[in-house]
């Protein structure tokens, strides 16, 4: 019994060593990354009144909406967009390697008009269902194809049918993109715009077409760029500070609760790769405010061993058994632990519902690490060191960073 209990506990811990040496540093950098890490651009844009339309509360929520999601259309990795004040939006692109064009993308008007030849407005925008990018087989142009909602194709069959042998133009932001000869009415409610250079040009053109147009105008009033250079700096300070955290925190468990603290330093080692495992899971994007996150549910993790042990001692110098000080002083920190930690996870379901941006990015890690610290400490360690005493191969207290039974009192 006490050789398979020692056995059961050699292979757990080199298990949990030789997985965290293989995949902390695959996980650690295949989680995306924010802005402050790989750098990107960073863009304010301002809404302005015009005589056509005011800025209000509802336009500047409907411009934050239509630029999260001509952003997403971009592909990029974990973009934020945020309202700042009455006016303004805040829009960070991580890892945007051309700036100029997604800037060019996301701050168009994206006022699309069909006009006749006297150059009045049958449809707009509003009338469309779905536009998508793709190459004519035929003739080899890249063209954007339009599909017009059931009220927009009844307008544009009144428009091509009314206009045979005549120009009708498509306009964008009232610059004319093409102005197609209609040759027949055309009454499928879709419809072809052409006259995009590339696959690229039309693929934007779709996206803008999509997302819809801006309710208010918008101004760009700074754009600052981020460079990777910048951003690697960021990240090595990070990695240095969550390294030295790492490291001290071994080595105070290591000097203070000895063998104990060793079970400790490996189910942190199990913890560590738990988070890592579960911030890839659900493709968290992780930036400078997580890293911070992430140090602090790590000294969550501790203080519950800590307070295990600290309980341990105690009832060691009481008078109890190893074992039993051991049983004892989970039982007596359990309720204190489940407090501390389901507090910080209430306080991270606050900040998260409540928050925007990078505050957001703290919280994910520090719930998700502070529910990991407490899985760990009440599971792992506890499996452990029950494995640990059973194998009862150390008999001196002192190598559980305790005293011996009634030994203060003795002394006094």
């Amino acid at each position: 019994m006490r050789k398979d209990s020692f056995l059961k506990l050699l292979v757990l811990v080199a298990a949990i060593v030789g997985l965290f040496l293989y995949f902390v540093s695959p996980l650690a950098y295949s989680i995306k990354q924010g802005l402050d890490l790989q750098g990107g651009t960073h863009v304010v844009l301002e809404a302005e009144d015009t005589s056509e339309a005011t800025v209000n509360d509802d336009a500047m929520n409907r411009v934050v909406k239509i630029m999260e999601k001509r952003v997403n259309e971009l592909g990029l990795t974990e973009p934020v967009v945020q309202r700042q004040g009455e006016r303004r939006v805040i829009i960070e692109l991580p890892g945007v390697k051309d700036p100029d064009k997604a800037i060019q993308v996301i701050g168009k008007t994206a006022m699309l008009e069909f006009q006749d030849e006297a150059g009045n407005t049958v449809l707009t925008g509003t009338d469309l269902k779905d536009a998508q990018a793709s190459t004519n087989q035929q003739n080899q142009q890249n063209v954007v194809n339009l599909e017009f909602s059931e009220e927009g194709g009844k307008k544009f069959a009144a428009l091509t049918t009314k206009n045979v042998g005549k120009r009708i133009s498509i306009l964008l932001d009232g610059e004319v993109l093409t102005a197609p000869n209609v040759k027949e009415p055309i009454t499928g409610g879709k419809a072809e715009i052409t006259g995009q250079k590339t696959l690229e040009e039309a693929q934007q053109l779709a996206v803008l077409l999509r997302s819809g147009s801006l309710p208010v105008k918008v101004n760009i009033i700074e754009t600052r760029t981020v460079g990777p250079t910048l951003g690697q700096d960021s990240k090595d300070k990070s990695e240095f500070a969550f390294a030295i955290g790492i490291g001290a925190v071994i080595l105070f468990m290591l000097l203070f609760y000895r063998l104990p603290g060793f079970i400790a330093d490996v189910t942190l080692m199990a913890y560590v790769l738990m988070l890592l495992a579960m911030l890839k899971f659900i493709e968290a994007t992780m930036t400078l405010p997580g890293v911070a996150g992430i140090i602090l549910s790590i000294g969550m993790a501790v203080d519950a061993n800590v307070l295990i042990f600290e309980h341990f001692k105690e009832e060691y110098r009481n008078g109890k058994s190893l074992r039993l000080s051991m049983e004892a002083g989970y039982k007596r920190a359990f309720m204190t632990i489940l407090d501390s930690h389901m507090t910080t996870i209430i306080a991270a379901m606050v900040l998260f519902f409540s928050g925007t941006g990078s505050i957001k990015g703290f919280a994910i890690t520090l719930g998700i690490g502070t529910f990991f610290s407490l899985f760990t400490a009440t599971t792992f360690t506890q499996y452990m060191l029950r494995l640990l005493f059973a194998a009862n191969l150390f008999k001196n207290p002192h190598i559980y960073g305790a005293s011996k039974a009634k030994e203060v009192t003795q002394n006094a």
